[in-house]
């Protein structure tokens, strides 16, 4: 499938010598949770960075099965050279091949290298569904015979799990004619490895190469030297047209073989021409293209929830969720309620979208939707003000694309019972002030909104009180809910919600504007006394939602202050640059990093709020809208070949931070990519 190509420019091709942040990485995700990624240049640069992370029941969850592979190449005058990940091989970088060329083809990393007059390529992908890896070699041009060297190296741990990791593992190796099989005699599958091309062959030489360093993992301030360990190489005869593959699995072997590579690589590229297809119009083709192929990346069938998939299964369903990004989130409530439109409903997913919100239903615990699910654990954590709030939003735009009658009465006494807690009171402090309407939220140790940074006992921008994001979300669902109950149930069903919704925003109106900034407070009744004037893009959704809480005549001014101090080629800043804690740059060790997380630090998935809210100023103008997503389309050959990050520094360059692929970055920029086109 040829149709999608996006080469990296070779000015772009990454200095081994840059800073790691820059380094161009790639990403391959199995629909499961598990992932394959790494740098383009082939280095190994953090913990997450191997070629089979596998996702595994709980509670092992998604674990590092091969981490990399040496790849050699001897040429008929006996000429040895490498192609990359030097740190494996233990050589030199001045005997390695430079890379002549990276692609992606529907989404799928392809690399070419050239030497001699030999060109040789080299694909990768996951099967679906698998925790499975296929490495495909084929040389394109060349006289004479390539011999290929692969050298795998392992060190099994949890991808989360320092480098450093001194797990004790006596790793034994197994064959069966041509099939091998690495254990660790832990709680683990073995790793099955086979080759298949001309006069394959396999040399037992167990190597442990230590001290390898992973470069971003120490500009991270975390553990950044390990050891990987070898059984030995993989060999094969490559001539002009022909291919080999090498495949890594914990599958079982009829599994494995159920498929040879080319032909699961030829289903791969079937199994997104049908994405493509079913997307929106104004996403089948180009960025936006681009975009639903990443997207499918986040929507995944989570493995080790066996009780809630036996639930779906008897209900007809389907146990879905979204991984909030990659490498290291795992499913998070909130970041999927905001996903939910951009990854399914622009994407042509509308059954998921009705699985993950009917999954998330089953989760309701005290008038609250889970904040997150811990690696490897199947119970969530409820900690958050917002992730409930956000579950009626995505619920309202699933029935706008579906008008499914049958979720929402499923859902509706469910929805209505959430409403009763937060009227009354629930945990963590989340409960409306019955002096004025409002929502408020906060206990001690807690950070309850989306600006939730933590370390130890430290909560960067705790936020208690009366969040203005919190409330405009909860009149929304006020008023959504008044909408459903009146439309299944009569006029008189709804009245009490929309007096409530209708109370809140008199109060929100008379108490959130900040007359001198001209903009709205972040928080009122703020648990340090009075309220926080920090100027911060939470008040962009006071005017984005589907009910806006803010009078219509405040738009203006809250959106110019916005324009003016917020947005920026790649999102909104966090913090207006005038605020005194305003930080510019995201870097450094995790303190460092999260006293500027919600300090300044641009986030993607806020242009999502800030188009609607524009557009909600600037009615019909779509071409002026689309110019705010035009600073993202450089970005699918920045951090991730392909995607979108989770957040940038505040300042010019607006250097790419944090996770390399973010669900809600890139369900965003799609969802108005295609709200704008045409």
């Amino acid at each position: 499938m040829p149709d999608l190509v996006r080469v990296l420019p070779k000015r772009a091709l990454p200095d081994p010598e840059a800073d790691p942040h820059w380094n161009q990485e790639w990403l391959v995700t199995n629909g499961l949770g598990g992932y394959a990624s790494g740098t383009v240049r082939g280095a190994i640069t953090r913990r997450y960075h191997g070629l089979l992370v596998a996702a595994l029941p709980n509670p092992s969850g998604r674990t590092m099965m091969l981490n990399g592979l040496s790849e050699r190449l001897r040429l008929p005058d006996h000429t040895v050279i490498y192609t990359g990940a030097e740190e494996l091989a233990g050589i030199a970088p001045e005997n390695t091949l430079p890379l002549a060329e990276f692609r992606l083809e529907a989404g799928l990393p392809v690399w070419r290298y050239e030497v001699q007059g030999f060109v040789l390529e080299k694909r990768l992908m996951l099967a679906y569904r698998q925790n499975t890896v296929h490495v495909i070699y084929r040389l394109l041009a060349g006289r004479g015979v390539l011999r290929l060297g692969l050298r795998p190296a392992i060190h099994f741990r949890s991808h989360d799990a320092p480098v450093s990791s001194a797990e004790s593992h006596k790793y034994q190796l197994t064959v069966c004619e041509d099939q091998f099989e690495i254990s660790c005699g832990q709680d683990l599958p073995s790793l099955r490895l086979v080759i298949e091309g001309q006069s394959a062959a396999f040399t037992f030489d167990r190597k442990e190469t230590a001290d390898i360093p992973y470069p971003t993992e120490r500009s991270r301030g975390y553990e950044w030297h390990g050891s990987l360990w070898s059984p030995g190489y993989f060999r094969c005869d490559l001539k002009e047209g022909s291919c080999t593959a090498l495949t890594a699995s914990t599958e079982t072997w009829e599994t494995i073989r159920a498929l040879n590579p080319e032909d699961a690589l030829q289903a791969e590229f079937d199994r997104r021409r049908i994405l493509l297809a079913a997307a929106a119009e104004g996403a089948r083709s180009g960025p936006g293209a681009e975009l639903v192929l990443a997207a499918d990346q986040f929507l995944i069938n989570p493995v080790g929830r066996v009780e809630d998939a036996a639930r779906a299964h008897a209900a007809g369903d389907e146990v879905r969720t979204v991984i909030a990004g990659y490498h290291w989130f795992t499913d998070w409530g909130r970041d999927t309620m905001i996903s939910l439109e951009g990854l399914t409903l622009s994407t042509g997913r509308k059954n998921e979208a009705g699985w993950i919100l009917r999954t998330f239903s089953h989760y309701i615990r005290d008038g609250l939707i889970p904040n997150l699910f811990p690696e490897g654990q199947k119970q969530g954590l409820y900690h958050t003000a917002d992730a409930t709030l956000w579950f009626f939003h995505a619920i309202n735009r699933y029935l706008r694309a579906t008008n499914d009658r049958a979720t929402l009465r499923l859902l509706l006494p469910k929805l209505a019972r959430i409403i009763e807690h937060h009227m009354s009171g629930t945990d963590f402090g989340i409960a409306v002030d019955p002096e004025d309407g409002l929502l408020r939220q906060g206990q001690q140790g807690y950070q309850l909104t989306w600006m939730d940074a933590k370390v130890d006992d430290w909560v960067v921008t705790p936020r208690r009180g009366k969040a203005v994001e919190i409330n405009a979300l909860w009149y929304n669902a006020l008023r959504l809910t008044a909408e459903w109950q009146m439309e299944e149930h009569g006029e008189a069903a709804g009245s009490a919600f929309r007096a409530a919704a209708e109370r809140a925003r008199d109060s929100f109106n008379r108490r959130f504007w900040f007359e001198q900034g001209g903009y709205l407070y972040d928080v009122v009744d703020a648990e340090t006394g009075g309220n926080d004037s920090a100027c911060r893009p939470n008040q962009v959704l006071a005017i984005s939602l589907d009910y806006p809480v803010l009078d219509p005549a405040r738009w203006n001014a809250v959106m110019d202050v916005v324009t003016e101090q917020l947005l920026t080629p790649v999102g909104l800043r966090s913090l207006s640059p005038k605020h005194p804690d305003f930080k510019p740059r995201y870097y450094g060790d995790l303190r460092s990093r999260d006293a500027a997380y919600h300090q300044g630090t641009v986030w993607a998935w806020l242009i999502g709020p800030y188009v609607d809210a524009w557009l909600k100023v600037h009615p019909g103008d779509s071409a002026g809208a689309r110019k705010f997503l035009e600073g993202f389309v450089p970005q699918l050959e920045e951090a991730c070949m392909g995607s979108i990050g989770e957040i940038f520094d505040a300042e010019p360059p607006y250097t790419p931070r944090g996770c390399i692929a973010q669900a809600w970055s890139v369900a965003e920029v799609l969802r108005c990519w295609v709200k704008t086109a045409g």
